[in-house]
């Protein structure tokens, strides 16, 4: 059971936690990690380009010239792809580039993916992240206390705005002025993703956030 520090938004170090071995010291799997990543980049994919075919572009209804005497190649349409302005022989077309991974699949990766961050020790647990005013300073000067650079990804414990007004207000305030960070990116337990964690040069979560995340992948 990996033990890791626990630093609060200064840099000093407040405590330990005991991360479970399933989640943040399992085995890495590699393949498991590709399939993951392809997946996530292929579902970025919009897959909505098209080009028109010789029977969706218009004219091209009669014939250029007859078929004989002329000494030119015989044409039916000038809108076959050999013209100018004809159609697109075997152009794209709207299609989806979905990705499937089953639930296990999924979860082991995400396991990997940690477990692969705490190895290379690039996983940092701040206590508490919090922000009583939109101040991108406090943030950028946290970041840099706790030794986190260059690409980051910053973990939250998930926050309802039914629940709790006054604690969601506090969360965006955090998030806005994180987000003004160049090169900093924010996600919540439930929305972090293997190519995020794999992309980032440090990954900083809340002591609450890494709780979480024990209770959901363990």
């Amino acid at each position: 059971m990996p033990n890791i520090k626990v630093v609060n938004m200064a840099g000093s170090q407040v405590g330990e936690i005991s991360l479970s071995d399933v989640v943040f010291g399992a085995e890495i799997n590699g393949a498991v990690l590709h399939m993951a990543v392809r997946a996530f980049l292929a579902n970025q994919r919009q897959g909505t380009q098209s080009t028109l075919t010789r029977s969706e572009v218009s004219g091209g209804g009669k014939k250029p010239w007859k078929q004989k005497g002329t000494g030119r190649a015989r044409q039916g349409s000038t809108r076959s792809p050999q013209w100018r302005h004809g159609g697109i022989a075997l152009g794209p077309k709207p299609r989806t580039y979905r990705v499937k991974l089953n639930k296990k699949v999924k979860r082991l990766a995400i396991q990997s993916a940690l477990s692969s961050k705490v190895a290379a020790n690039e996983l940092i647990v701040v206590d508490q992240i919090v922000a009583t005013e939109y101040k991108t300073k406090v943030m950028a000067d946290m970041l840099k206390a706790i030794g986190a650079s260059k690409k980051v990804l910053v973990v939250l414990p998930a926050v309802n705005q039914f629940e709790d007004e006054q604690k969601y207000a506090d969360y965006v305030k955090v998030v806005r002025s994180l987000l003004n960070i160049d090169g900093v990116k924010v996600a919540l337990v439930n929305t972090i993703n293997v190519y995020d964690i794999l992309n980032c040069d440090s990954l900083v979560v809340a002591q609450a956030a890494a709780e979480n995340i024990q209770e959901v992948y363990a």
